[in-house]
């Protein structure tokens, strides 16, 4: 794969994970779609692709072991529920911010309780990163809305589960197909929970834009980040990832009007600067998105 196919498919991935956050984020707040509904639409237009990708490579690339299970769509299915629910009200950077934190710092928790020792200069950045993460979660003027806060760190952490066990269950694209397919009867019982109890609402555009964040940003996404990501050495595949609520931050200025405020400013600084420090002196680098072999939107 030559340096600038590596590039473009690296830069593709990342756009998609931060549009994610965006299109949730636009959806819930400017369609009037509902957060159960906007869950089942996307995993089961990312269940769809993913299986369609998963045909079309088939037979370019023999039979390929992996197929997901219950556990891990359970868990999927948790992260992308609570990432729906949180952006109800959540600006999307935050959003983004707090969901990317969540993750790294489970990823790290467990390499620690698994017995990894961390370097001095890790400990300061694993310290700046909490520090980050606890100011922007103080109480103020400023501060998101704590509901949507909690919602989006149980997203996180989902996720992170989610890549734990992913880790060494296959290949990546086709243990992603199979847990989307399992999760997607999950969230369209949610859904369907949802129509009972008649909170449900969909139009057309909150339609559109959850199969757009379930084709595109997550099972077009995942497939071209899995695509890329054995090119590219760990310190890269890591610190490439700390982009994502950068972009996603961008996004929700750029389209929604959305502020940057000094704390988010501040807090952005300090959680990615702490775990960039992190994972970057690690050997085996958590990632953002669980791949099948190396395992995190």
């Amino acid at each position: 794969m030559t340096p600038s196919r590596i590039l473009f498919l690296t830069a593709g991935a990342m756009a998609a994970f931060a549009g994610n956050s965006l299109l949730c984020r636009m959806a819930l707040k400017e369609t009037g779609i509902d957060a159960a509904s906007f869950t089942a639409i996307r995993l089961v237009s990312g269940a769809l692709v993913l299986w369609a990708v998963v045909r079309s490579t088939r037979s370019t690339r023999g039979a390929q072991a992996g197929k997901g299970n219950w556990l891990s769509a359970l868990a999927l299915f948790s992260y992308a529920a609570c990432f729906s629910f949180a952006y109800v009200s959540l600006p999307t950077g935050t959003g983004a911010l707090l969901l990317f934190g969540a993750v790294q710092a489970l990823m790290i928790g467990y390499g620690i309780w698994s017995g990894e020792r961390l370097r001095p200069l890790q400990i300061t950045g694993l310290a700046l990163a909490f520090g980050g993460l606890a100011g922007l979660l103080l109480p103020g003027v400023s501060a998101p809305p704590l509901a949507g806060s909690v919602l989006m760190l149980l997203a996180g952490m989902s996720w992170g589960i989610y890549s734990l066990r992913g880790k060494g269950a296959g290949d990546p694209t086709r243990v992603t197909a199979g847990n989307f397919l399992r999760a997607a009867p999950l969230a369209v019982g949610l859904g369907l929970v949802m129509l009972l109890s008649r909170g449900a609402s969909l139009d057309a555009a909150g339609f559109w834009l959850a199969v757009a964040s379930g084709a595109l940003t997550s099972g077009i996404g995942y497939a071209v980040w899995y695509s890329a990501l054995p090119a590219l050495k760990a310190t890269s595949a890591a610190s490439v990832q700390l982009s994502v609520p950068v972009l996603a931050a961008i996004g929700g200025i750029a389209f929604l009007g959305e502020p940057l405020t000094m704390r988010l400013a501040l807090a952005s600084s300090a959680i990615l600067g702490g775990i960039a420090l992190v994972v970057l002196q690690q050997r085996a680098l958590p990632e953002l998105v669980p791949d099948g072999q190396k395992a995190a939107h």
